[in-house]
């Protein structure tokens, strides 16, 4: 039985420091909706397959009612490793007239997900809409798009964990790393 432990090289960051992190997010996030307070509904909008326990893990932090509605979105089939454009797969909520969207990804690298996501969010008239993603990398592409709440910058690396996949594996690693050459 391989153990996904074993196939990683280093440790970028531990799950402390995301723990910390999605709390922090949390507390900003939520002061932000406090302000806006205007009885609009708040909708959570992760992007599938990545964001699910970054989600789970800050609406968590959210004292507000909260929906939760889900978008997926393939960027890296398969086993690639850097993103192969965004391609929605499922449909977008329709239901989002009127609403504050809270956009949340896992990882902002080349921000088509972002910008395609933000705008068919936008084109369904939503009072406020917003994006959340818990890794950003430090290229030009990413540092460009518009990005409200953005938990750690990285270097520009593939990594995985904490719902990041390569091949739709280590997702379950609760700490952010970067894969042994041998185990791609």
């Amino acid at each position: 039985m391989v153990r996904v432990q074993g196939d990683i090289d280093a440790i970028l960051i531990s799950r402390e420091q995301i723990a910390e992190r999605v709390r922090e997010l949390g507390r900003e996030i939520a002061g932000d909706l406090d302000a806006m307070d205007d009885g609009a509904e708040i909708v959570l909008l992760p992007i599938l397959t990545g964001a699910v326990i970054f989600v789970a893990d800050l609406m968590r932090q959210l004292p507000q009612k909260v929906r939760i509605k889900v978008v997926t979105v393939s960027s890296y089939p398969g086993t690639a490793t850097s993103s192969k454009g965004a391609d929605i797969i499922g449909a977008l909520p329709e239901e989002l007239g009127g609403k504050h969207v809270l956009i949340i990804d896992d990882i902002l690298d080349s921000g088509q997900t972002i910008r395609a996501i933000r705008a068919a969010v936008e084109a369904r008239d939503p009072r406020s809409v917003r994006a959340c993603v818990l890794l950003r990398k430090q290229i030009e592409s990413a540092m460009s798009t518009p990005c409200e709440y953005v938990g750690f910058d990285i270097p520009d690396r593939f990594v995985v964990g904490y719902g990041l996949d390569y091949d739709n594996y280590y997702r379950n690693l609760p700490d952010i790393g970067t894969l042994r050459p041998e185990a791609r």
